[in-house]
């Protein structure tokens, strides 16, 4: 176990301990020796991390300490900001401003020299950003997915032609080129994936489909499952392209 992933757990261990644990207790859970834990269990002390106690009778985290709700060890939390990196990567203006301002709560939440882990730009997502469609806002797709709101299309085929539709959005997939629209189609009466930089207008309509979505989604799920069976290996956007 690499040390900062030690630390964490150091603090977990002693978080969630009842009373003064040992050193040759915690280095039992975490399966190292005990002199490794007396060095950091100096090193957390150094860092300011409230932790009392002394060799043979054992340590306490004095109340007030906090790690990130989750409290996530340190694979976990540079698991968290890789797929934030990744966000990058998509042309969803609204979740990459959103992921800068989880990667900031993460690093505040943080002791300082742990915190310095995820400030030195170590961690990276490289290759094509998809680009912003022009005509539809992602935000809002994603709040009518959320809110089981209709919304009103029209949208270019790959032929060039262009459709009036009113659609029940149920997901959301980005590509590395786009971002496809899951949804239920009124007009083909089918699930059907509308590529967003294919939309030419988009709007809600003050009428909802609440408590059909989940529904609508196994519909979907089961149909691309069924496609890959017969198929091969298609992926859950490219079943049915309008």
């Amino acid at each position: 176990m690499r040390k900062a992933s030690r630390l964490f757990e150091i603090i977990q261990i002693l978080r969630l301990a009842r009373k003064p644990v040992t050193a040759a207790e915690i280095a039992a859970q975490l399966e190292v020796t005990v002199r490794s834990i007396y060095r950091d269990i100096a090193a957390l002390q150094a860092m300011r991390v409230p932790i009392d106690g002394e060799r043979g009778i054992g340590y306490i985290l004095r109340p007030g300490f906090t790690l990130p709700p989750l409290m996530l060890s340190i694979e976990e939390t540079e698991a968290i900001v890789l797929s934030l990196a990744l966000l990058e990567r998509t042309g969803d203006t609204g979740l990459k401003q959103a992921a800068k301002q989880v990667n900031r709560k993460i690093a505040a939440a943080l002791p300082a020299p742990l915190a310095g882990l995820f400030s030195d730009n170590a961690l990276h997502a490289w290759g094509t950003a998809a680009p912003s469609p022009e005509a539809v806002d992602l935000a809002m797709l994603r709040k009518a997915i959320r809110d089981e709101q209709k919304l009103l299309l029209d949208y270019r085929d790959e032929y060039g032609r262009v459709t009036e539709r009113t659609i029940r959005p149920i997901a959301l997939i980005y590509y590395s080129q786009t971002s496809n629209i899951v949804a239920w189609c009124e007009l083909r009466q089918a699930i059907r994936n509308f590529r967003a930089d294919r939309v030419e207008a988009c709007e809600p309509v003050q009428d909802f489909f609440r408590g059909e979505g989940d529904g609508l989604r196994k519909l979907w799920v089961d149909g691309w499952q069924a496609s890959q069976a017969s198929a091969g290996n298609a992926a859950p956007g490219q079943t049915t392209q309008v």
